[in-house]
């Protein structure tokens, strides 16, 4: 199984971080078949904070069949997110992974160029909830039912409210990919559910 993990200009790394680590996990530790590439709209992508990355695809090579699920990190206006999380070329990326009924899991505002590529009209999401609730208010615009919980998930689309949600995304989708229990013995593995040892 592979996901899409797309980066726009401005991405927040730590959000991007956690599908990576967590594929890996699992992957690399328990032996599923779990893997990412990552891709832009150029081969060289800077983060949020100037953080320089190299991604495996350009989106015009992507091919939406390859793929499972498409996951989408948050970023920072300042930093040109959404120059990019708003082209045209990625609404409709989202909007054929939609089609196909393949999961889709954003952290923060990465769910923002979901409502503006149309597929959150009438559907149950979030995205960021500080500062006066301001980014839930635009996702609403876009046609959203906003859902001031952490992550919220309807049908095969996962959305969260800030970048502490992150991690919980990454399982979310995982548990979707390989299954509830297997996804609690990686989450035991990286110490993210109650344990001594």
């Amino acid at each position: 199984m592979k996901i899409l993990l797309f980066c726009a200009k401005g991405f927040e790394t730590m959000e991007f971080s956690v599908f990576i680590d967590i594929l890996g996990w699992a992957r690399n530790d328990f032996g599923y078949d779990v893997s990412a590439d990552t891709c832009g709209f150029s081969r060289s992508v800077v983060s949020t904070i100037g953080v320089p990355n190299i991604v495996d695809k350009l989106i015009e090579e992507v091919l939406v069949e390859e793929y499972d699920a498409l996951a989408i990190p948050g970023g920072f206006e300042e930093f040109g997110f959404y120059e990019e999380a708003y082209n045209e070329k990625l609404l409709q990326l989202i909007r054929d992974f939609d089609a196909q009924k393949k999961i889709i899991a954003t952290v923060c505002v990465g769910a923002l160029p979901l409502g503006k590529s149309g597929i959150l009209n009438g559907r149950k999401a979030t995205t960021y909830h500080k500062k006066n609730k301001y980014r839930q208010k635009q996702l609403e615009e876009f046609g959203a039912q906003i859902i001031d919980k952490p992550i919220v998930i309807d049908g095969n689309i996962i959305t969260s409210y800030c970048p502490q949600t992150a991690p919980y995304v990454g399982f979310a989708l995982l548990s979707r990919l390989i299954g509830e229990i297997p996804t609690e013995t990686v989450k035991k593995a990286m110490g993210y559910c109650n344990q001594e040892n």
